[in-house]
């Protein structure tokens, strides 16, 4: 059973308003290295900072979506790293990962990933050509939604983060049904995090592919996160700030319907317009 550390950290914050101050504690996000290593071939493939929980999921999710495994059974086994210089205590800040017998996954493209920082989104490949070579399937589902269940995803989001709704300091990515309904939602300090727990959460449940759902990101949506979404083949993406132009570009190569602004009664759609009852 994977272990959940603590996600928040309690404070002592001076509160400057109106010319006074006052002395209160706060809430704010854990922010923790994680390493990630293979067993065999023992080596790491990356290290990236995240908040602390649901630290398999990512785990499944980031190796997912890197194209090092394809399916819940290509991972034999995970688990947290033991320090035998101290009588066995767990180090839960590394994951040691082993893959199924006779998967040799090519990981040289994974060496960008040796360290990275929550808010720099280095988990993309480096080009759409990329995502080509990798087999990405441009996304065919017949799926149409009403302008009214878009609408209605950023107050279910936000409702549903409840360590945002303490230390304001975290990004969250959903996926819901056709109807709206809310079917699973992680948060982390970084987007990219959050959108790998939620896939690595679907792969470990075997309910991928997501071909028939949406998924909404907080912040942007970005290379990383269409990237991400793809080989997830989610059909429909949505996030409450601007795409950027690659996000947009790989939107248009694979198919996916791109949402941004989205808040309250308004949306822009940048490709995919079919999908959305108008």
């Amino acid at each position: 059973m994977e272990i959940h550390t603590k996600s928040k950290r309690k404070a002592q914050v001076w509160v400057v308003e109106n010319g006074k101050k006052r002395l209160r504690q706060d809430h704010i996000t854990t922010e923790e290295p994680l390493e990630i290593r293979l067993v065999s071939p023992r080596r790491t493939v990356a290290v990236t900072m995240r908040t602390p929980g649901t630290d398999f999921a990512l785990v499944a999710g980031f190796l997912f979506s890197e194209g090092v495994i394809t399916c819940q059974g290509d991972i034999q086994r995970m688990s947290y790293c033991t320090d035998e210089s101290v009588d066995g205590e767990q180090r839960y800040n590394i994951i040691n990962v082993e893959l199924k017998p006779g998967l040799n996954p090519d990981l040289q493209p994974l060496e960008r990933h040796f360290y990275t920082n929550s808010a720099c989104g280095v988990c993309g490949k480096a080009n759409i050509e990329a995502l080509r070579l990798r087999g990405c399937a441009v996304i065919n589902s017949e799926l149409i939604v009403n302008p009214e269940i878009i609408y209605s995803l950023p107050d279910k989001l936000r409702s549903a983060q409840g360590i945002f709704s303490m230390t304001g300091g975290l990004h969250a990515a959903a996926v819901f049904d056709v109807n709206g309904n809310l079917l699973n939602v992680q948060e982390d300090i970084g987007r990219h995090n959050a959108l790998d727990k939620l896939i690595g959460s679907a792969l470990l449940s075997d309910e991928l592919p997501l071909n028939h759902h949406i998924i909404m990101v907080s912040g942007r949506s970005s290379f990383e996160i269409l990237q991400k979404s793809l080989v997830a083949q989610v059909p429909i993406v949505c996030s409450v700030s601007a795409p950027s132009s690659l996000a947009v570009s790989i939107a248009q190569e694979f198919g996916i319907t791109l949402i941004g602004f989205l808040r309250g009664e308004r949306f822009n759609i940048y490709t995919g317009r079919e999908r959305i009852n108008i």
